[in-house]
């Protein structure tokens, strides 16, 4: 479905709109955010509402439109929202975390305004304060295709959202306290489709209704904590078409394997006996699985779906041959009219190699994980803003992280992890998993190249191993146990931009950094300037803003 729109529209001007091209169309919201009590797992809790709803609404736009969000925070606590995959060009400023942003204090609000420039996709937006995400505040967010711009498949007949996450029946303040005294979570206690867990045999009521023969586009994305999740549907195969934001080799699959932070984008067709269907998402990896249905019915029937459910694959060798398995579609358009295999990346000369291997170890008694032997802290002050007021001495130091991690990491370093990376350079990071756990990492402001994930330890032999032809661009790549993931990219958006684990639990307690990327021009040409509504707090606050860049 191409030409999306926004649903509702309200007229809410802010400072930032002068920044960004005026050709473009503006789409304008109001989103309040709220606590309420919902049982998805049967249990009332205290969940995160935007606008009353759970899970928060879908964000539908088209690729260069204005979304302009006035976010109302009624909590109790500071509160941000991050736009997972959104590249966010030369505007870190909107990209909603914690390094690049004061939080939006209680009882108060702020307008986001960003443009989802030169891309396309499947993508999600949740709070990246504390553990809010624990809670909810999370929902779809689809960039469709301009008209001008083909699609290498038919419109389908409609367009869904399907946001799958594992879930705990306790409050992110109860999670957090947890965490804070050393305590780890442990499995989680369920897991949901959009917001809701269901049971075999239950009276589920159907989250979709097909019209037989047609076929329908299916946006999957994992929005959770720690666990990665298969994805099937009885009787039916999924041809993937899209993966965060770039458009892929239409292959069929049984089932996918959708890893923490991740979106899959799907085509299924009602071609099977008019009845209805279970949606099935099931942790792996776990020592012991925890899944849950959803229905998916025919128009018109009441036949109520098989008991028998299609089996998970069993074991990460299944999944790291599904991930061998995609390719970038070198012929097709994403964004822009040129094909997506116009860029050769793997023809570009590296420039630097840095190997990030995650970490953990005790502090003061307490559990902490780190990237080469850092572990993150944030400040009172963003670090994007004190570098901006050219204040960095006073909040961070830069570099305290190395290209390469040590032979043996004993100790970790808690203070904020700031890496320089010279603009315009084309670089290899390596992700290292020496842990029986599975990792998954992802990187604000770009998307790379994600071109090879193999068992042992990376050597620079193993280049010989990179698919430099068809490797998919994406912003969140899988490390498996006990192995090795390697991307490379250009880094050519300038600004202060988050690597982090998509390990929710792992982030909070340190398994994260920041990359700043400063162009030595100090020009409108590659990054904007601060906006004039943007929160000052910590050393900053009160401040005049310093001299804006021009062309």
């Amino acid at each position: 479905m191409q030409g999306g729109r926004l649903l509702t529209v309200f007229v809410c001007l802010v400072s930032t709109v002068a920044l960004v091209n005026a050709g473009d169309p503006y789409f304008y919201y109001t989103w309040n955010v709220t606590y309420g009590t919902v049982a998805p797992l049967g249990i009332p809790q205290q969940v995160i509402l935007i606008n009353g709803q759970f899970p928060g609404p879908n964000l539908n736009s088209t690729s260069n439109n204005n979304v302009v969000i006035n976010v109302f925070n009624n909590l109790d606590e500071p509160f941000l929202l991050t736009w997972s995959g959104l590249q966010h060009r030369k505007n870190s400023w909107q990209d909603g975390v914690t390094g690049t942003s004061c939080p939006i204090p209680a009882g108060t609000n702020y307008t986001y305004h960003f443009q989802p420039k030169d891309q396309i996709g499947s993508y999600f937006y949740y709070p990246s304060t504390a553990l809010h995400r624990f809670s909810g505040g999370f929902g779809g967010l689809r960039v469709n295709s301009r008209l001008l711009i083909p699609v290498p498949y038919a419109d389908p007949e409609d367009d869904h959202t399907i946001l799958i996450n594992d879930w705990y029946t306790k409050s992110h303040t109860a999670l957090k306290t947890f965490l804070d005294s050393g305590r780890t979570l442990g499995s989680p206690d369920g897991v949901l489709i959009n917001g809701k867990s269901g049971k075999v045999g239950g009276q589920n009521k159907p989250l979709f209704t097909m019209k037989p023969g047609k076929t329908y586009k299916y946006r999957i994305c994992n929005v959770g904590f720690k666990s990665t999740l298969n994805f099937r549907i009885q009787g039916h195969k999924m041809k993937l078409v899209e993966m965060e934001g770039s458009h892929v080799l239409q292959n069929d699959y049984d089932s996918l394997d959708v890893h923490v932070g991740q979106c899959f984008a799907v085509l299924v067709t009602a071609d099977q006996e008019a009845k209805s269907y279970y949606m099935v998402a099931s942790t792996r990896f776990l020592k012991k699985e925890v899944s849950t249905v959803g229905v998916m019915s025919y128009e018109g029937s009441n036949v109520q779906p098989s008991n028998v459910l299609p089996k998970a694959p069993v074991g990460w060798a299944w999944s790291l041959n599904q991930f061998r398995s995609f390719r970038w579609n070198l012929t097709a358009s994403a964004a822009r009219p040129n094909p997506q295999g116009s860029y050769h990346y793997g023809k570009i000369n590296i420039t630097r190699t840095i190997k990030l291997a995650n970490t953990k170890n005790l502090v003061d008694g307490k559990v902490r994980f780190g990237l080469n032997g850092v572990s993150h802290v944030d400040t009172e002050t963003p670090l994007k803003l004190a570098e901006y007021f050219e204040m960095s001495e006073k909040v961070f130091k830069y570099n305290v992280i190395k290209d390469e991690p040590a032979a043996k990491i004993t100790t970790l370093t808690v203070e904020p992890n700031v890496l320089n990376i010279t603009f315009r350079t084309f670089v290899e990071i390596v992700f290292e998993n020496h842990e029986k756990s599975m990792q998954s990492f992802h990187l604000d402001g770009y998307s790379f190249f994600s071109v090879a994930s193999e068992p042992g330890t990376w050597t620079p032999e193993k280049r010989n191993n990179y698919n430099l032809l068809d490797a998919v661009s994406r912003h969140t790549v899988q490390v498996f146990p006990k192995s090795w993931s390697a991307i490379l990219l250009t880094f050519d958006n300038a600004g202060m931009w988050n690597i982090r684990s998509e390990n929710w639990e792992r982030r909070y307690l340190g398994q994260q950094m920041y990359v700043s990327v400063l162009s030595p021009e100090k020009s409108l040409r590659d990054e904007y300037n601060i906006p004039l509504n943007t929160n000052l707090c910590g050393i900053v606050k009160g401040l005049p803003l310093p001299t804006p860049y021009t062309i």
